[in-house]
């Protein structure tokens, strides 16, 4: 059976709508909690694909939490073997940084549903099918594109909001996974961001409800796609 390994940071950004694709395929999934893993122990597992997913905190906060250290070393030796990785928001930035390109606060956060535009290389890519798809996007950080990596999408905000780096690293900033019929946990788990960043809850709340179904639907071709370009 194929493994794959999932790390998350917090509970609430889970797997979400990828979990079924995954399991549909045959992998065994096995679930980390980043800030609490053993990282020298889940370097000794053999894993098919590693999936790291995202959360509050950002690349250069690795003085204050020092687990992100060792995550990243953990990436590096995942990039330095080729196992195919996926990352999404603070994991599509900690891969960029593995990578050696820069993550930084953009200075505005972007926060709440809205499209995407695809670049040339982004529509001959797996995200093609994102066209018009309204994704959930939730960051205030932004990754720069990785030496020899391609951007594969940007909006008004961000110019770099997904990169492919070969045909086995998806590195995606907003959140193609998230499902809908769970935001209320997001919410609450993000409440005092949202206060200071002046958004109102209800206004997510409804646009999950208006753009869940589309973005869900999206995402299992997406993912399929890219599962079948790497070889999954």
């Amino acid at each position: 059976m194929k493994k794959a390994i999932a790390i998350s940071h917090v509970n609430f950004e889970d797997l979400g709508t990828l979990r079924a694709p995954l399991e549909a395929r045959g992998f065994e999934i096995q679930q980390v909690d980043g800030p609490m893993v053993d990282w020298d122990s889940l370097a000794q597992v053999t894993a098919d694909l590693v999936v790291v997913l995202g959360g509050p905190l950002g690349v250069a906060d690795e003085a204050a939490y020092p687990f992100l250290s060792k995550e990243l070393t953990f990436i590096e030796r995942c990039l330095a073997d080729k196992v195919p990785l996926l990352g999404i928001c603070l994991g599509a930035q900690l891969i960029a940084k593995a990578l050696g390109a820069r993550v930084a606060p953009m200075g505005v956060k972007e926060i709440g549903f809205g499209p995407v535009e695809l670049t040339e290389a982004g529509v001959a890519s797996a995200l093609g099918a994102l066209a018009g798809t309204r994704v959930l996007h939730w960051h205030g950080d932004e990754f720069d594109i990785p030496p020899g990596a391609c951007n594969l999408a940007r909006t008004a905000v961000g110019k770099h909001q997904a990169f492919a780096f070969g045909k086995h690293v998806l590195g995606l900033q907003f959140h193609l996974e998230v499902d809908t019929r769970f935001i209320e946990r997001w919410l609450v788990g993000n409440a005092g961001e949202l206060v200071q960043a002046d958004i109102d809850p209800m206004i997510l709340r409804a646009d999950a409800q208006r753009y869940g179904e589309t973005l869900a639907t999206a995402a299992q071709i997406i993912f399929g796609k890219w599962f079948d370009s790497a070889g999954l």
